[in-house]
């Protein structure tokens, strides 16, 4: 819409809080879809546009095939539920906090264990461009070298912010991978590209990777248009049958 200037208007709060919920919700049902966070092992995080040292999450105890709008929770600065009841995973807050903290042009986060992405953070090796998708995070990941598995504090998050970077993704050593982005589409999106890319590296052994200009020439066309938006609303539409359920 424009106004009487001929200029777009901006969408309100009220709006972009509503698609960043909604996009989270729909956010853990495809994690659901590819067999990820059966164990409540993983969270989605969207900042909020108002209270903006605030996020939303998916409360705990409720299963990611079922996430909807309403199960969504608002996590303060301190770790308190500022909207929402119910028990929240207190890992996320730790670990999410300080990296939207830190990043202060990110809006979600994105970090669930997974059958290929796990393993090869226990190698503790970087992603090469050995395939198209992994150009993506070429030049754009960073690795958290510490045992601090069982994140217990922002003290420990804040570490794996520092180690982030201004990156797209880290790798958490033997423990996982998280995605950060502008968009909670773009993050989980990416998410789901890095997690492909680290099963890419586990299935070949000896790959040979592509130059450095080949692999800057590549994501420089995948990211244009965001490659992570593009994957999220694709496998959305493989995935879920029915988007809207998530606002009831």
């Amino acid at each position: 819409m424009a106004n009487a200037a001929g200029q777009a208007e901006q969408p309100s709060n009220e709006t972009i809080r509503a698609q960043r919920k909604q996009q989270v919700a729909l956010g853990y049902r495809l994690l659901a879809a590819q067999r990820w966070g059966d164990l409540g092992d993983g969270h989605i995080s969207a900042r909020d546009p108002e209270r903006t040292d605030c996020f939303w999450m998916l409360k705990f105890g409720i299963s990611y095939h079922k996430a909807r709008v309403s199960d969504l929770v608002l996590m303060g600065p301190d770790g308190s539920l500022v909207e929402g009841e119910g028990i929240v995973n207190m890992a996320a807050y730790y670990i999410h906090h300080p990296i939207l903290t830190a990043r202060p042009d990110a809006v979600s986060a994105t970090h669930v264990h997974t059958g290929w992405g796990t393993p090869f953070s226990a190698e503790v090796r970087p992603i090469e461009p050995i395939t198209q998708e992994s150009c993506i995070f070429f030049e754009d990941h960073a690795i958290f070298d510490d045992e601090e598995v069982q994140v217990q504090s922002t003290e420990a998050g804040a570490r794996i912010a520092d180690a982030l970077g201004n990156n797209r993704a880290i790798i958490l050593r033997n423990h996982g991978l998280l995605t950060v982005a502008n968009a909670v589409d773009e993050c989980v999106g990416s998410f789901i590209q890095m997690e492909r890319v680290a099963e890419a590296h586990m299935k070949v052994r000896d790959a040979k990777p592509i130059s450095a200009e080949a692999a800057r020439f590549a994501k420089a066309d995948l990211v244009k248009y965001g490659a992570g938006m593009i994957a999220f609303w694709s496998a959305l539409a493989r995935h879920v049958e029915d988007a809207s359920a998530v606002d009831a």
